[in-house]
């Protein structure tokens, strides 16, 4: 690691030291195939949010929760707050009675999840879709993208029946299934030109 860093074998291990200081859960292991690592098990380090910061989190999770991603968003949110002090929680919870959110109902997890392993997985999707002027039909999708349009969330991906990049709204998709088959290698350009209004979901 030094020799690919450039740097020397006791900058590394105090950078790591600092690190595990810090409360970031790093593992080590030594001999072949060995390194450091970050623990997908850990836990956070104190979190400092404000009350309204934490209502923040907590309302855009609720609006947005019920489209791709959600249960993933809820669990991160409640990992999140429980490391928030609990003087700011409890203050983030009165203030979260003052916001009153009207959400639908997002589609069932049994359509949701395949939807989401194979945006992950980048892998073929097979969905039996309703379009709406009721014609159900059953498509091969390559996922490119998920959006959320005018109060729907809409799976953007090429489709093998068609040839060409269709826009399949989630709540028409009565099954889903995540294959084997990875994409073959289609853009997100090949959409084409999102409006004005709309934007990536920011890391």
């Amino acid at each position: 690691m030094s020799t690919e860093l450039e740097v020397t074998t006791r900058t590394v291990k105090r950078d790591i030291a600092g690190l595990l200081a810090a409360g970031l859960p790093i593992w080590s292991r030594t001999g072949p195939g060995g390194g450091y690592g970050l623990s997908e098990t850990g836990s956070l380090p104190p979190v400092n949010l404000g009350p309204s910061q934490a209502l923040a989190l907590t309302a855009a999770v609720t609006v947005l929760g019920v489209g791709p991603f959600g249960d993933s968003a809820r669990s991160a949110t409640r990992k999140v707050l429980d490391v928030v002090d609990p003087a700011t929680r409890r203050r983030a919870t009165d203030l979260a009675t003052r916001v009153w959110v009207d959400v639908a109902s997002g589609a069932p997890r049994r359509v949701m999840s395949p939807l989401e392993q194979a945006m992950l997985d980048q892998r073929v999707v097979n969905i039996a879709y309703t379009d709406a002027q009721g014609r159900a039909t059953r498509r091969a999708v390559e996922p490119l993208l998920f959006a959320f349009r005018r109060g729907h969330w809409y799976l953007v991906g090429w489709c093998l029946l068609r040839d060409a990049v269709r826009w399949f709204e989630v709540g028409r998709i009565a099954r889903a299934t995540a294959t084997r088959r990875p994409c073959s290698g289609h853009a997100v350009s090949e959409v084409g030109e999102p409006p004005d209004t709309a934007r990536p979901a920011a890391v």
